[in-house]
């Protein structure tokens, strides 16, 4: 049977919906707790659909292809123009990602995974995307194709559920306004060891005054628990839990028990290639970040760490975390 791979239309979405809720459940099967399907699933995949496929004000650009084979959608690809963080340079302009809610049904025709992603990389560049990334979580066939494809691990996403609610940890308190300045300082530091790793992380060169801008702002939320270690002026660490996105979950799923540090911090990481004094201040930092998750209800964490971080990656995992999902590079 010949197959197309094309825009999707809205009148693709009742198709759409009913594969997306598969791709969700390979997702739940993989972790329940911290890819829980929201009890009105479909519902959020269908309203999620007719906004990006009809709404003329979206948030970013982002672009749905599907594999049509004679009017059955068998496949489809999510992918978007990912906005640049304020404190890189993103000398490159905005690069493309494929989401992780792209999904080719098992009785698709051979090479549809491939046909969906090369699809997306066209689609991509034509929308001006110099670099492209990849998101992975499930799906053995993604995996390898998008390994043939010269996609190259950059950023681990790892995870852990069944939050313990610890006591008090020793040296971690609360953030402070006072605080900023060193929290910029370690955040500087924490960014020229990202560039080393790989260019692609190059600070913007006003980096950390708008990082001080937001810093002082997240002061203000509270739905985030700000955390320092260490004496005021002679910070050794600082992390920020926070809910979670949809950047990184797929609308079927419920986030609300999920919580995500992007920003963690701490000396004792600074050499990517061996932990320091075992990494005991470091994990200390963490396991206050669960606790504040498990004071607030939350039961799945998620932490960002780049993926040749070598000394993070083996703390983390030390902790009890696993890699829940990859996003990879290809340049």
């Amino acid at each position: 049977m010949s197959q197309i791979i094309r825009p999707a239309t809205p009148e693709d979405i009742p198709q759409l919906v009913k594969l997306l809720l598969q791709d969700a459940k390979q997702r739940q099967a993989a972790d329940g707790v911290l890819w829980k399907l929201a009890p009105d699933a479909s519902a959020q995949i269908e309203t999620a659909l007719i906004a990006a496929l009809t709404s003329e004000q979206q948030p970013f650009r982002q672009i749905w292809q599907v594999a049509d084979e004679a009017g059955r959608i068998s496949g489809v690809v999510h992918s978007m123009l990912l906005p640049v963080p304020p404190i890189y340079a993103g000398a490159d302009g905005a690069p493309g990602l494929i989401l992780p809610d792209s999904f080719a049904a098992p009785e698709a025709c051979d090479g549809t995974v491939d046909a969906l992603i090369a699809a997306a990389e066209a689609a991509l560049r034509d929308a001006g995307a110099r670099i492209i990334l990849s998101s992975y979580v499930t799906g053995e066939d993604w995996r390898q194709a998008l390994q043939r494809r010269g996609y190259a691990p950059l950023t681990l996403y790892l995870s852990r559920t069944g939050l313990d609610k610890a006591g008090p940890a020793a040296g971690v308190r609360p953030a402070l306004e006072t605080d900023v300045a060193d929290i910029v300082r370690l955040s500087a530091e924490n960014r020229q060891i990202l560039f080393e790793i790989d260019p692609f992380w190059a600070p913007h060169p006003d980096a950390d005054r708008r990082f001080a801008g937001w810093m002082r702002r997240s002061l203000t939320f509270d739905d985030r628990d700000m955390m320092v270690m260490g004496p005021p002026e002679e910070l050794t660490g600082y992390t920020i839990a926070q809910p979670a996105s949809r950047l990184h979950f797929p609308p079927a799923h419920d986030i609300s028990g999920t919580g995500v540090l992007d920003d963690y911090v701490h000396r004792e990481l600074a050499n990517p290639a061996a932990l320091a004094n075992g990494g005991r201040g470091a994990t200390l930092l963490l396991r206050a970040a669960e606790a504040a998750f498990a004071k607030r209800g939350i039961d799945a964490a998620f932490v960002v760490c780049p993926a040749h971080w070598q000394s993070k990656v083996e703390m983390l995992q030390a902790a009890g975390y696993e890699t829940a999902m990859v996003w990879s590079i290809k340049r």
